[in-house]
């Protein structure tokens, strides 16, 4: 095995910069060395006009994509995969699309958590916008569903969501489970 090829491999899955004397201790080499095999690396991928390139960011190196190729990468990033979102962000997304416009507390008190990272994913994914300020204490920041939440879902609008009574069980089932869980029914 070739020291490079341990470097590359390395480097791959890798998800922050790796320190060079991270690397020169996993070869079990100097780090002078392991620079000068980075630096070769580099000016090796560059001259062949790859579609990535190794630099040093932060004190160590990693992979990232040729400046050249920012627009594929973009479109990729942004169009090409589909993005799935966890059970937190699709609850949260549920409350906004069927309370809009809701406040960030009024999105916590109705799921029991904090929900202001989720709101910010929601908000630069696109599904979720600011819609306005509500006109109580503080006007806090309103939120809505936008234009890209209706195409996902392939709705023509917010009166095409299916309605939240096919999702409630009836009041006698409800009572009946209250009665069986209560700490006294038994």
């Amino acid at each position: 095995m070739h020291p490079t090829s341990a470097i590359e491999a390395v480097l791959t899955v890798a998800t922050d910069p790796v320190a060079p004397g991270l690397l020169a201790e996993l070869l079990e080499l100097p780090v002078e060395t392991v620079e000068q095999m980075c630096t070769e690396l580099a000016a090796s991928y560059e001259s062949e006009g790859r579609g990535f390139v190794l630099v040093r960011v932060a004190g160590g190196y990693r992979f990232q994509s040729a400046e050249g190729y920012a627009g594929y990468v973009e479109r990729f990033v942004l169009d090409g995969v589909p993005q799935k979102l966890s059970a937190a962000a699709l609850e949260t997304l549920a409350v906004v699309a069927y309370k809009q416009p809701v406040s960030r507390s009024q999105v916590c008190a109705i799921r029991g958590v904090n929900a202001d990272g989720v709101l910010r994913l929601l908000t630069a994914r696109g599904y979720v916008q600011e819609v306005g300020r509500d006109s109580g204490p503080g006007q806090p920041v309103l939120f809505g569903t936008t234009r890209l939440f209706l195409e996902r879902l392939g709705l023509d609008s917010l009166g095409d969501l299916p309605r939240l009574v096919e999702f409630v069980p009836p009041a006698s089932t409800v009572e009946m489970l209250e009665q069986a869980l209560r700490p006294d029914a038994r």
